[in-house]
């Protein structure tokens, strides 16, 4: 029988950044899973921290050239390739001069606080569904996680669901414990609508008073199947919001196997 097909869209991933309790965990479950009989493909962005020498990174021409429109400007689409090791893991990286090269203002690896990060947000969700799409993989699940990551739920389901790579797709938003970004301009939802997004999947967010990592938790959870909250306690106002949209929801405390956890999870997704 064919392996199940799961796609990682991740933040943070050692040892490509610092070694982190969040890094780490990006890194092990994905190869958790793998022994699981699952083939697997890691996304997440080309920070400016990244040492691409030592890791071994090299772009994709195939998958590389195209041009993401932001605004009134093209935004030119890089994919570069390493291996996760041991597990040799194929780990793809959305890359941009203008919004993942290291800044002198960055405060941390992942530039939480620049004013265009609903910008990389949308570049990097873009990038990585259009990558994704151009592997013809047709995952049973993707597993997304971070802040960075929380606008590839809605583009999976909204943008690029009709497509075949995608239409039987579950997605799992896992909550990570990490600093708030700094606010987001409303010209955000603006920029989301020029992507395609239709006005009644932006309005309920745009209504809110103020916009904040929450905004973007809550974002992800509408359009994600599933839930997890990979956090010492549970937030009480998402978990709320997670119960009003009807979503499965895990909360892993650091007891027992996590990849069992999820490993049960995608399989309950799956219908196995």
């Amino acid at each position: 029988m064919a392996a199940n097909k799961i796609i990682f869209v991740s933040q943070e991933i050692s040892p490509y950044l610092t070694n982190t309790l969040n890094g780490a965990w990006g890194k092990s479950l994905p190869q958790s899973i793998q022994s699981r009989k699952y083939e697997v493909r890691v996304f997440m962005p080309d920070y400016g921290d990244i040492n691409e020498r030592r890791n071994q990174l090299h772009e994709v021409i195939r998958l590389s050239g195209i041009n993401i429109s932001i605004g009134d400007t093209d935004h030119p689409l890089v994919v570069k390739v390493a291996s996760m090791q041991p597990s040799r893991i194929q780990v793809y990286f959305i890359d941009n001069d203008d919004y993942f090269q290291k800044s002198a203002e960055d405060v941390d690896p992942f530039g939480s606080n620049r004013a265009d990060n609903d910008e990389r947000i949308i570049f990097f969700a873009r990038g990585t569904m259009e990558t994704a799409r151009k592997l013809r993989w047709e995952p049973e699940v993707m597993q997304v996680s971070g802040w960075v990551s929380t606008l590839v739920p809605l583009y999976l389901k909204r943008l690029f669901a009709d497509g075949p790579a995608f239409v039987n797709t579950k997605l799992v938003y896992t909550i990570l414990p990490e600093e708030p970004i700094e606010a987001l301009d409303r010209a955000f939802f603006k920029k989301l609508a020029e992507e395609g997004v239709a006005a009644e999947d932006i309005a309920p967010f745009e209504a809110e008073e103020e916009l904040s990592v929450k905004t973007l938790h809550r974002m992800a959870i509408k359009y994600a199947d599933a839930v997890v909250f990979q956090t010492p306690e549970v937030d009480e106002e998402l978990k709320t919001y997670c119960d009003a949209m009807g979503k499965q929801t895990l909360h892993f405390t650091g007891e027992g196997d996590f990849a069992d956890q999820y490993n049960e999870l995608y399989h309950s997704l799956m219908g196995k």
